[in-house]
């Protein structure tokens, strides 16, 4: 109830009578209602948060169990001829004058029969960008421990999935496997697609798993996450079958060195650029700074990426409650690469780790 009446100040300090909710982890984040949508186009439900009054979450009848099952507090509408046949009727019955709208999340031509609705009804429609992300951006206790369990889950996956890693497995057997080994630990999904580079395919960041298999005295980069009760968790980890050569742990302890270097420095009221710097300097005084190309790291909640970001753009000061990943990478094209990613928690004098397995952060 606090998130919405936080919300409910905003709308009232924008002159806004109401807020249409329609980005699906805008809409768990104020409901807890979990379904899924297909596509941009194609949605489980929105919110209609009045300013004043019950506030409504507007489905079909696909979802009207789910919905009423986890949405508490919310009245539940159907909308059998369609979301603007029902808000037609609503708008006017709540008095509607202004009306808000997710405007970075509502396909154009949606956003244009919105308006001609409106406009019939004599109701402002009012764009709006990233007010729930906001409010998302630092994290409540239970939202923290919701997260840390996530996380720990995703360590033991991994833990699962790398004592039976063996030369001659494809990049895309791995992913497969740590996917359904999520799947069956309890995880909702991944929160993103398992990324698995052996050899120079670990020079792309974004490497797509493939037929390649693995090798042995070669590095291994795995990215992971998944979600647990609606929360995502980010992890990488470099490995090695059998005994890594001198390159590769010269270049893993650079990396982690990197890694400790920003987790140092990170606490509330330092900026994102600065966190990224931390660890940006200790590549680049090894020579390798042109090949750390993307940032420190993201924001992490519902979402597997949000705000804040760490990198040299963001001279935003980090706030306690603030979930981030700390990612440093060297990435040398015909060789491979090396990444680590933990995540954390902004405290006002430190970072926080969440993970708790350090026997892949050292070699």
């Amino acid at each position: 109830m606090e998130k919405l009446n936080e919300l409910r100040r905003i709308l009232k300090n924008r002159k806004i009578d109401a807020l249409l909710v329609t980005q699906p982890d805008n809409r768990r984040y104020l409901s807890r209602y979990s379904a899924t949508d297909a596509s941009i186009s194609e949605t489980s439900g929105v919110l209609l948060i009045p300013r004043r009054g019950t506030p409504l979450l507007l489905t079909d009848s696909r979802f009207e169990l789910h919905a009423a099952s986890e949405a508490k507090g919310f009245e539940i509408m159907l909308y059998p001829k369609g979301l603007l046949s029902l808000l037609q009727k609503l708008l006017p019955k709540l008095k509607v004058k202004r009306l808000g709208f997710e405007s970075h999340y509502l396909l154009h031509a949606t956003a244009g029969k919105l308006t001609a609705l409106t406009n019939k009804l004599g109701i402002e429609a009012v764009p709006l960008v990233g007010i729930v992300e906001k409010m998302r951006v630092t994290k409540e206790q239970e939202e923290i421990e919701r997260i840390e369990k996530s996380v720990l889950l995703n360590e033991q996956v991994f833990q699962e999935v790398f004592a039976s890693l063996r030369e001659g497995q494809t990049e895309r057997e791995v992913a497969m496997r740590i996917e359904n080994t999520m799947l069956g630990m309890g995880a909702e999904r991944p929160s993103f697609a398992t990324i698995v580079a052996g050899g120079p395919n670990g020079a792309s960041p974004h490497a797509v798993p493939g037929s390649r298999p693995l090798k042995r005295e070669e590095p291994i980069v795995i990215d992971m996450g998944l979600i647990l009760d609606g929360y995502c968790s980010d992890m990488t980890r470099t490995v090695v079958l059998g005994t890594p050569d001198q390159k590769t742990v010269e270049l893993f302890r650079l990396v982690r060195k990197a890694q400790l270097a920003a987790t140092n420095t990170i606490k509330a009221g330092i900026t994102g650029k600065e966190a990224d710097r931390a660890a940006r300097e200790v590549i680049t005084a090894a020579g390798l700074g042109d090949k750390f190309g993307h940032g420190l790291g993201h924001g992490v909640g519902l979402a597997v990426h949000e705000a804040p970001s760490l990198n040299r753009r963001n001279g935003k000061k980090l706030q306690a409650g603030m979930i981030i990943t700390v990612e440093p990478g060297v990435y040398l094209p015909g060789w491979g690469g090396i990444r680590l990613e933990n995540m954390g928690v902004v405290e006002k004098n430190g970072c926080r780790i969440l993970n708790r397995d350090t026997t892949f952060l050292d070699l």
